[in-house]
């Protein structure tokens, strides 16, 4: 596991300010949290989600493709964000909201297996309290770092290149 400080990054003089409108000069594991907003932006917008990943829509991957970047990372399948406190996460209520978020969507996909179709998930019964949990972290993410959660999610290409760019 590879682990983004700010030491090295902090050297560099032309280091951007801001990614895309998020700060990222305030936390030092920012491109884990630009993964973990990403997963739960896309994990929290059921409009989204049926016109993007029900409808097959490129550049969004999936379901699996969002829970993955939710925890490849960081291992919150394995320990709490509060773990997280200062290098990803901006407080212990963030975390908290991450956490439940976490759970209940590893809880779905335990169930219905991580490979299983979009419609799988989008069916099972825990779905809406899943996605409830996701936007409440999301709103909360996103607001500390300045950021209208109402916007659509960006592609996964728009996530790679601005998660390279700084």
């Amino acid at each position: 596991m590879t682990v983004q400080g700010s030491e090295k990054s902090s050297r560099r003089g032309r280091r951007s300010t801001t990614m895309g409108g998020m700060p990222v000069n305030d936390m030092p594991w920012w491109r884990w949290r630009s993964n973990v907003r990403s997963a739960l932006h896309m994990l929290s917008d059921p409009v989204f989600q049926q016109e993007c990943w029900l409808a097959g829509r490129d550049g969004y991957g999936d379901v699996t493709d969002a829970v993955y970047r939710l925890v490849e990372d960081t291992w919150l399948d394995n320990w709490s964000a509060e773990k997280y406190v200062g290098t990803i996460f901006r407080d212990s209520q963030e975390a908290a909201l991450v956490d439940v978020a976490v759970l209940r969507v590893l809880r779905i996909m335990h169930q219905v297996g991580a490979d299983a179709a979009v419609p799988a998930y989008l069916e099972h019964h825990a779905w809406p309290e899943a996605v409830r949990a996701a936007r409440e972290a999301h709103v909360r993410l996103a607001a500390n770092d300045g950021e209208d959660p109402d916007l659509p999610p960006q592609t996964l290409e728009v996530l790679a290149i601005v998660t390279r760019s700084v």
